[in-house]
């Protein structure tokens, strides 16, 4: 059995900062970088961290790599750095909420 590259601690908190379902997540890739000209093919829609994320959700555990490990450290810092250890839900401007969602965090949900 392989061991995984992430630590229970890292585990829980990209699962607890990160409180959009992997659903959620892709509508809103999707629908974030939709436009009337052009639109991003479903697995290239929104930003590469949001992929990212994405991936994330969608592996096991076990089957994460190194650079996903990496990704979900530089997300939970990046939510806690503009949230705070202990967020309440709340709007905020709309860059900001988008900016936060497009990293798989809905700062209107309780996380």
């Amino acid at each position: 059995m392989t061991e995984s590259p992430v630590d229970e601690e890292l585990w829980q908190e990209f699962h607890t900062v990160v409180n959009m379902t992997s659903r959620e997540l892709g509508d809103w890739l999707r629908e974030s970088r939709a436009g009337t000209d052009t639109e991003a093919l479903p697995d290239r829609a929104g930003p590469p961290v949001g992929r990212q994320v994405l991936a994330i959700l969608g592996k096991r555990r076990a089957d994460l790599t190194r650079e996903d490990v990496e990704v979900m450290a530089g997300v939970v810092d990046r939510v806690r750095s503009q949230r705070g250890e202990e967020p309440e839900p709340t709007s905020g401007n709309a860059a900001w909420r988008h900016h936060l969602m497009d990293l798989g965090h809905d700062p209107l949900k309780p996380v």
